[in-house]
């Protein structure tokens, strides 16, 4: 594995004609982190992201990994392995997707049965992509960043269209990722997997930023309470769920948003008789970005 490497965004711009889809956009991303590159639909995310995957160039100011362009980096999927759609050919099995991958990149053939295995994909990897759901593409996409092993990870929207528990798989995966020392820098509008999958966040909206700092920063510590007639059923179900309750007068306090919440309990078939939140992450993003831009009326890219 390829160390971690900073990512630096320095005073990016970008114009497409009149639109100015990114603002003067400057922020760090450190390895050994998971950073969460927030904001509504239209906000500049996925321009953004491109802008430093080399895809699009910036009208001014630039972005580096390792303090170098992507464009210059020396075996770049070596360094960086990037999800940006996930877009596969449907009749395509996913060892022939990964092993054409592996041979344009100038990979070893080897990685294929290693990365299917790492995002746990052996047992499907003859099957044709056609027939996958949306949480094993998302897998297939992470398997493709992942097979030059590299340091630095770029994922966009890893977590849109899972379920729970491809939700709750997909946090555990970028974690253990992170704690390897690798840099991870994934774009999301859920909130609430936010608050349970990052370190730092970046907010943006309409193109600028509106926030560059560590989670605890947004009032992620307002946590969720929550009780029911069987508590113990009721943590239980929490922790399996990938969730760390505490004890508090109330019932249980867990760092969560009360509707992911109320799903693992329904899930679990737990009758609840409370469920509050505290404010906290959704509340203060909702102040960052405005209430059009969190409804996607915001910035047209």
């Amino acid at each position: 594995m390829t160390s971690g490497e900073t990512i630096v965004f320095e005073g990016v711009t970008k114009n497409f004609g009149a639109v100015r889809a990114v603002s003067d956009l400057s922020f760090t991303v450190q390895p050994g982190r998971v950073t969460g590159f927030l904001g509504p639909n239209g906000a500049g995310k996925s321009t953004s992201l491109r802008v430093l995957l080399g895809l699009v160039t910036a009208t001014a100011g630039r972005a580096t990994i390792g303090g170098v362009r992507y464009a210059t980096l020396p075996d770049p999927m070596r360094r960086v392995g990037a999800a940006l759609e996930a877009a596969f050919h449907p009749g395509r099995n996913a060892r022939a997707h990964l092993t054409a991958a592996a041979i344009a990149g100038g990979l070893p053939r080897a990685r294929v049965g290693t990365v299917l295995e790492l995002v746990g994909m052996d047992a499907y990897a003859d099957r044709r992509v056609g027939g996958y759901s949306m949480g094993m593409r998302q897998r297939l996409a992470l398997a493709t960043a992942l097979l030059g092993d590299p340091g630095v990870l770029v994922l966009d929207e890893p977590i849109n269209g899972l379920d729970p528990e491809g939700i709750r798989w997909t946090r555990g995966f970028l974690r253990a990722l992170a704690a390897e020392g690798r840099t991870v820098l994934l774009s999301s509008h859920l909130l609430s997997e936010v608050q349970q999958t990052v370190d730092d966040v970046v907010v943006l909206a309409d193109g600028r930023l509106r926030y560059d700092g560590p989670l605890t920063g947004l009032g992620a510590g307002q946590a969720t309470v929550v009780d029911a007639p069987d508590r113990a059923a009721l943590a239980a179900a929490l922790t399996v769920a990938g969730l760390t309750p505490r004890a508090v007068p109330e019932g249980l306090s867990v760092d969560a948003d009360p509707a992911e919440v109320g799903r693992i309990a329904l899930a679990a078939g737990v009758a609840l008789r409370e469920l509050r939140g505290g404010g906290g992450l959704e509340e203060e993003f909702l102040a960052l970005v405005g209430h059009d831009a969190a409804t996607g009326e915001g910035a047209a890219r």
